[in-house]
């Protein structure tokens, strides 16, 4: 091995790791801005939120304004628009299916 080659070997290691994590970040990135698991996490929060406040409604109800009222918001469309997100719900089970 010539002293170049030695030389110039830690830069390489140091660039093929950097290389790897940039590649492991923009794949964790990319899911992070995937619309369909978006739609999905979307889907799940309103039906979660449906539920609990069914179950125990001081939970959901005590929390109106802020960021927890995201849940509570999340409740209220749940229970009234209930045969819409039934539908998503399906067509989404339907289009994981398939892939």
């Amino acid at each position: 091995m010539t002293p170049e080659a030695a030389a110039s070997t830690p830069s390489q290691t140091s660039s093929t790791s950097s290389l790897t994590l940039f590649t492991t970040a923009l794949s964790i990135m990319s899911a992070l801005f995937n619309f369909q698991s978006l739609l999905l996490v979307i889907l799940l929060l309103i039906c979660t939120c449906t539920y609990v406040r069914a179950v125990a409604p001081r939970l959901i109800d005590r929390n109106k304004e802020g960021f927890l009222g995201l849940f509570w918001m999340s409740a209220r469309i749940g229970e009234r628009l209930s045969p819409y997100v039934a539908l998503a719900c399906v067509a989404m089970a339907i289009t994981l299916l398939v892939q």
